[in-house]
């Protein structure tokens, strides 16, 4: 037996478990309470052990949550694969669960893709004002002839900035930045809830 395989496995106190990982103590004894995850051993002193298997299991929960998985979702994932009558039906739910998971990830891509071009087309607009007269006003730019714009057309993401610059009475401005602070804050979180919760999951761990 050569002296690597006769060496014996490290085993790592929580702390040490935690760095090792990229995790919090906390979120490693939450992976614990919802039985994700378990010590390979205690020490003489009670302290919780782990291994290379408790890290790839770690890591293999971290990439779950990457995904999009909530921790709950991993939880009866795991559950539903452990009680499942043989192999073949355990596999079988394995890959419902992923291409279901799958489909989610290709629609808040796709919304990404639409994203990156909105942003893309507003900056390449963009470009064209740096050669912008000084003496005009945001006003004006709803309406901009420069001849450095590469299109005619005010892309949508600017032109609602610029159609607001433009609209009200002469003197008055938008809304007041500090009003922002009045709105109510349900009425906030109800509009943020609404935005792609992809690194939600990442808050549990």
């Amino acid at each position: 037996m050569s002296e690597q395989a006769s060496k014996p496995q490290e085993r790592l106190q929580v702390g040490q478990f935690a760095k090792t990982v990229g995790k919090t103590v906390r979120a490693l004894h939450l992976y614990e309470e919802l039985g994700l995850l378990n010590p390979v051993a205690r020490s003489k002193g009670g302290f919780r052990l782990y291994d290379d298997s408790s890290i790839e299991r770690a890591r293999w929960i971290v990439k779950l949550q990457g995904i999009g998985f909530t921790l709950a979702q991993i939880q009866g994932f795991v559950a539903d694969f452990e009680r499942a009558a043989n192999g073949r039906v355990a596999t079988s739910q394995a890959r419902d669960v992923f291409t279901k998971k799958l489909d989610e990830v290709q629609t808040q891509l796709a919304k990404l893709h639409r994203s990156e071009a909105d942003l893309v087309e507003a900056l390449n607009y963009l470009d064209g004002c740096q050669d912008c007269p000084g003496d005009l006003s945001p006003a004006c730019c709803k309406d901009c002839v420069q001849v450095s714009h590469t299109t005619t057309e005010v892309p949508h993401l600017f032109a609602g900035l610029s159609e607001r610059a433009g609209q009200g009475e002469a003197g008055q401005t938008s809304a007041d930045p500090v009003m922002v602070n009045s709105v109510n804050s349900s009425a906030v979180q109800d509009v943020e809830g609404e935005l792609p919760q992809a690194q939600g999951a990442q808050s549990e761990g």
